[in-house]
């Protein structure tokens, strides 16, 4: 067995409960948003938690939804967006919020995404912020989703490093200002990649669904599965892997794919 195969990876998509997902077929006919989760873990072992950054996290809103999952099943949650996206109310007392409200989840816990706007380059101002916010959140496994290249730097992460946060492996378009797509590993116990689409005419659009419209095709996903994702795991622990490319369902499908290639590279 290869170093890399040693490595466990686990799929899922980001975000669980969206209902054109019954239309799709991913679930069944009638299919009412309550009982997605439970049907979603019969399929992938993992999802990434959107609704977190939508709304402050809740404590009785996690623990219910922890009911509804087998134990074993795990989550990534992503950081609210008051504290990313819409700084503009106290970052101390929202950051407490949250903290307070994810803790139920700490068992279940593979990361907590902190997922940065494109806007937000590597200044003075800004690199301040994310040491203090990183700082805060210390005592959680991070993982950090930059959209700016400006962060693309080495000296970026020797800081992860030293703070064994892991840099998130983003899979989309080729923009001049967006930060690339690296197999760089600033933390040995974990890395975690997005797969966003490569629908480019759809992110230059800012429609939402345009954007992550997109369906990966296998000979892709082979590809992607021998280059980075080898790279990722022969120098990880454990690796996440969320798809992103929500639009009619093409997330599960393609997380599904991506399964079924790691199977038969190890049967």
């Amino acid at each position: 067995m290869t170093d890399s195969m040693r490595c466990p990876v686990f799929i899922g998509t980001s975000g669980y409960s969206y209902t054109e997902w019954v239309d799709s077929g991913f679930y069944p006919p009638g299919t009412r948003t309550p009982g997605m989760l439970s049907l979603y873990a019969d399929v992938f072992p993992i999802v990434e938690l959107n609704y977190t950054w939508y709304q402050m996290v809740r404590a009785e809103a996690i623990s219910r939804l922890i009911a509804s999952a087998p134990k074993s099943f795990l989550f990534a949650a992503k950081l609210t967006r008051t504290l990313t996206h819409e700084r503009d109310r106290d970052w101390k007392h929202e950051l407490k919020l949250y903290r307070e409200g994810i803790r139920p989840l700490e068992k279940q816990l593979a990361a907590i995404l902190v997922q940065l706007p494109p806007g937000f380059n590597r200044s003075v101002q800004n690199r301040y912020y994310l040491a203090h916010l990183l700082d805060g959140l210390h005592g959680f496994p991070l993982a950090v989703e930059f959209r700016h290249i400006s962060w693309a730097r080495d000296s970026v992460f020797r800081e992860l490093e030293e703070r064994r946060i892991t840099l998130v492996t983003v899979d989309a378009p080729s923009m001049p200002t967006l930060f690339p797509c690296l197999d760089v590993v600033t933390n040995p116990d974990l890395f975690f990649v997005r797969f966003h689409g490569r629908n480019l005419q759809g992110w230059q659009s800012g429609n939402i669904q345009k954007k992550f419209d997109y369906s990966y095709s296998r000979e892709e996903l082979a590809q992607w599965n021998q280059g980075v994702l080898k790279s990722l795991r022969s120098r990880s622990g454990k690796g996440l892997i969320f798809f992103n490319n929500h639009v009619r369902a093409q997330a599960p499908d393609n997380g599904k794919l991506l399964q079924s290639i790691l199977e038969k590279e190890q049967a």
